[in-house]
């Protein structure tokens, strides 16, 4: 098991602060971050392009309010990289009060110039979102008992 280079843990540790400080004049620098051609996948889009992830991020910013994350751990070897962390937002059309928490991991890939290339994303949508919106939360709260039977 070869450990993380000197250089790839640099890179970690920028795109971690980028993500722990991201706000929406930040979504521009995610060309600094990621190859151009990167690959994104989360449990609602994917897509090819850094261009791409920042009309993903763009969106994030207009949907919600105060979105952050707050990464909590992280396991590098080679050029790949999980992070684990809890994304915090409140909503802007629903309960425009209560602090959301959604937790899950990032999948990273790094290139040799320590840009990220490959982005998944996994996180439960149905117990993370879903159960926590008007109506859909109850009827999705209803299947889990149901499946659970």
């Amino acid at each position: 098991m070869s450990a993380i280079e000197p250089q790839m843990a640099l890179a970690v540790d920028e795109l971690v602060i980028f993500y722990e400080k991201l706000q929406p004049a930040d979504v521009a620098r995610l060309k600094d971050l990621y190859a151009a051609d990167t690959f994104f996948k989360d449990p609602f889009n994917e897509v090819k392009g850094v261009a791409e992830m920042e009309r993903i991020f763009s969106h994030m910013f207009e949907a919600l309010d105060q979105p952050h994350f707050i990464v909590t751990g992280r396991v590098a070897q080679g050029s790949e990289c999980f992070l684990v962390w809890d994304f915090r937002f409140r909503f802007k059309r629903f309960d425009r009060v209560t602090w959301q928490t959604v937790r899950g991991t990032s999948h990273l890939r790094f290139d040799d110039a320590g840009k990220v290339v490959f982005h998944r994303d996994y996180w439960d949508a149905a117990e993370e979102l879903y159960e926590k919106l008007p109506g859909l939360g109850a009827l999705m709260r209803w299947l889990k008992r149901q499946a659970n039977r």
